[in-house]
């Protein structure tokens, strides 16, 4: 059940004439304060500029003709043309009555489910992932989750760098520099030196490696029989270290096709949009000019290559002939902004102008010198380094805090805690934004953490275990749950927030708003619990429904933290 969408509803029934409906609905939202009521309608304001009124006198107008019932009785009037509005308790109780064990968590099936498909992560499999496809993964991964859990159709795909550069480096590499025992040992590692060696030679301008890469790469794309048995050679090696990360990090994918799928589509494209008009010959190659004013967009370069954008062009294409999705997303560094823009432009001169393609653009990850994170020796941090490392500083936290458990348990409850650590310090930034990576504040036992979340969770059940209560016995006792205490209120009307919250993430295309739901929640919880004795309650009726509360909340917490990919553990 959405709140704010039943509360909006009822106020777009009441919007005052000659105003738009939408943008008074739109102005209704959940109050900051709890002073203020639970929800605020702040449409009268913006309504009386536009009309020449009063806006209290509108604000009057609506009150007498809204209906909240049976959620919330009239608004109060408050300030120059606010309404407040508070929900009636005894619907509160029966609201949350019905989340007892409803493992939907309040979401209901969407009016009309689209189909979502989410292209993110997206590696170059010729080399080990490092930091910085960090947030492509865990922000898509999230969103998915998001979309997902809201009823859609989700498509993930990996659209994998299988067939570029980089693969005609590792040739050059391969051919020129390698090692046989090192490759025997360990390929993933002998593939990525021969890469960063051919890397490291072209930077330095040694001469003829950077044409002697590019001619392997040619030759592989041409079909040379030396360099295709050498690539599927190499392939299931990259592939199976990327399937590692993956799994650990509990990510999973619908479709990985790479680029090498798209290749036989290339020339089609490139033909059909120079008959329809679209691109042209420009200095020896076929581009399309979105502006006149800027540089074009190339779908085929002077010397008869493909590239990035004719690949795109083509996977659009097949992503609408095979799922007809309504929406495509792209979660990819803001730095290929440009590309995008251009790319959707094309799209929809070619004639792809009924599905929503977006740009989920995230900022950088960066060092306490505030530049992109390095390793001290200025190297990228590899992932599967950085997942170690992650795991290794919440073991020094759960070896601190719970030596009691037993060595195996405080292992697992390190994996949870450290891949949950690194997740959320991520999502819970504004994807937009850079930040700082900071171990200690990432794995604090109090703030905006995945660590302080997980902890509120294991408190919860440490409450069930003191009690020797099942959660399961509460629910099926379905207890009449009182609110009388303003810590208890203050956590209802958080925990029935789940459903817009989730709304509003998928609206936006942001997890961090998920993840500020989430410590809200806790909060709220860590106020009732301080305020409200739960095991120690002056009633039997009312320790049963102390009870509840906290299993609500707990599992509110489970399913929040696995929509963003992080798991919990019952003990920390």
């Amino acid at each position: 059940m959405n709140v704010l969408d039943k509360l909006r509803s009822a106020f777009g029934n009441a919007t005052p004439e000659g105003g738009d409906r939408q943008a008074f609905m739109g102005a209704v939202r959940a109050s900051a304060d709890a002073k203020f009521g639970d929800y605020q309608a702040n449409g009268c304001m913006a309504l009386g500029k536009t009309l020449g009124k009063n806006p209290r006198e509108l604000a009057s107008a609506v009150r007498e003709v809204v209906d909240l019932e049976p959620l919330a009785a009239k608004p109060e009037i408050a300030g120059p043309g606010f309404l407040n509005v508070r929900l009636h308790v005894e619907w509160l109780s029966e609201a949350l009555a019905g989340l007892l064990g409803d493992d939907a968590h309040g979401l209901s099936a969407p009016k009309t489910q689209r189909t979502v498909v989410v292209d993110f992560s997206s590696p170059n499999v010729a080399k080990p992932m490092h930091v910085g496809h960090l947030r492509s993964t865990v922000i898509g991964d999230s969103l998915a989750r998001i979309f997902e859990a809201l009823g859609h159709r989700v498509v993930r795909d990996n659209h994998l760098g299988d067939w570029g550069s980089q693969f005609g480096m590792i040739l050059w590499g391969w051919k020129n520099a390698r090692d046989d025992a090192a490759y025997e040992a360990d390929p993933v590692t002998e593939l990525a030196r021969l890469y960063r060696l051919a890397q490291d030679r072209i930077k330095a301008g040694e001469k003829g490696v950077e044409d002697a890469a590019r001619a392997e790469t040619a030759k592989l794309h041409a079909g040379d029989p030396e360099n295709r048995e050498l690539w599927q050679r190499f392939m299931p090696h990259c592939l199976k270290a990327l399937e590692a990360i993956y799994e650990r990090l509990g990510v999973r994918f619908d479709v990985e096709l790479g680029e090498s799928f798209y290749d036989p589509m290339l020339a089609n494209v490139v033909e059909d949009l120079t008959q329809r008009g679209i691109a042209e010959e420009s200095e020896g190659a076929v581009v399309v000019f979105v502006d006149r004013k800027k540089a074009p967009f190339i779908i085929r370069k002077s010397d008869g290559a493909s590239n990035y954008g004719t690949t795109d062009l083509a996977t659009i294409q097949y992503r609408v002939k095979t799922w007809n999705p309504d929406q495509i997303l792209y979660v990819v560094d803001h730095r290929q902004g440009d590309h995008f823009k251009q790319l959707f432009a094309v799209a929809k001169t070619w004639g792809y102008d009924k599905v929503d393609l977006e740009h989920v653009a995230f900022g950088t990850i960066l060092g306490a010198d505030r530049r992109p994170f390095k390793t001290r020796q200025g190297d990228v941090v590899g992932l599967e380094s950085l997942l170690e490392e992650a795991v290794a500083e919440a073991r020094k936290v759960v070896d601190g805090n719970s030596p009691d458990l037993a060595p195996e348990e405080r292992a697992r409850v390190a994996e949870v805690v450290g891949l949950g650590a690194v997740k959320y310090a991520d999502l819970s930034q504004n994807r937009i934004s850079d930040y700082v990576f900071d171990w200690q504040k990432m794995l604090a036992m109090n703030g905006n953490t995945a660590t302080y979340l997980q902890y509120a969770y294991a408190r919860i059940q440490s409450i069930f275990r003191r009690g020797e209560i099942r959660p399961e016995d509460v629910r099926q006792r379905k207890p009449v749950i009182l609110l009388s205490h303003a810590a208890e209120r203050g956590l209802a009307v958080r925990v029935l927030r789940l459903p817009e919250i989730l709304e509003l993430a998928a609206n936006e295309l942001k997890p961090n708003i998920v993840t500020d739901y989430l410590f809200d929640l806790a909060n709220a919880f860590s106020t009732f619990f301080e305020e409200c004795p739960v095991l120690k309650a002056e009633s039997a009726e009312r320790r049963d429904s102390r009870l509840a509360l906290c299993d609500l909340t707990a599992e509110t917490l489970k399913f929040g933290l696995s929509l963003l990919g992080i798991d919990v553990v019952d003990r920390m």
